[in-house]
């Protein structure tokens, strides 16, 4: 299947100044246009892992997938990967298109996973960044994360970071985890 390119896709909203988290709209992906969107918002932000539509149909039966809206505009998404281990480690992921950043919706994906993750019982929140890509390791560590490991899928090249949320880190509003 060939990279979706409608407008709506495209996320071509120019820039404005930050806005409220109130108008951000975060849906639970449902329906394959859904997944689709979900998908370019993956692969724009990390090229490396780019899948095709059946690796996010197989994503979607194992983790919990979202999409962010400024009213009918894609703006970004979001992964939770449900607690596993002894330990009840979840994983939350948020990922903004670039020309969305610095705006609060990667917060309001972010706030709105660590919740997701907490209600599936998480006792502890790991997240997983692209190495090059420094806005989001800088998001991570300012919401408390510290790194815990620094990988290379084996037969590919780029480099991932995993970090985790520092012992009684609150990470946004709210309790640990």
């Amino acid at each position: 299947m060939s990279e979706p390119d409608s407008p709506a896709l495209r996320s071509s909203v120019p820039r404005s100044p930050v806005l409220p988290a109130a108008v951000l709209r975060i849906e639970s992906v449902a329906g394959d246009r859904a997944l689709e969107e979900w998908r370019y918002v993956h692969n724009t932000v990390v090229p490396p892992a780019a899948m095709a539509s059946e690796g996010a149909r197989e994503r979607l039966g194992r983790n919990r997938l979202r999409n962010a809206y400024l009213g009918d505009v894609l703006v970004g998404c979001s992964t939770v990967r449900p607690p596993a281990g002894p330990e009840g480690v979840a994983t939350v992921i948020a990922r903004v298109l670039p020309g969305f950043r610095r705006r609060g919706f990667g917060t309001a994906l972010y706030a709105d996973g660590l919740a997701l993750a907490r209600e599936l019982g998480a006792r502890e929140v790991e997240t997983c960044v692209l190495a090059a890509n420094a806005d989001g390791l800088a998001f991570a560590v300012a919401r408390g994360f510290v790194e815990s490991e620094r990988y290379v899928l084996d037969g590919e090249t780029a480099e991932y970071v995993d970090l985790r949320l520092r012992a009684g880190e609150v990470g946004v509003s709210g309790g640990t985890c």
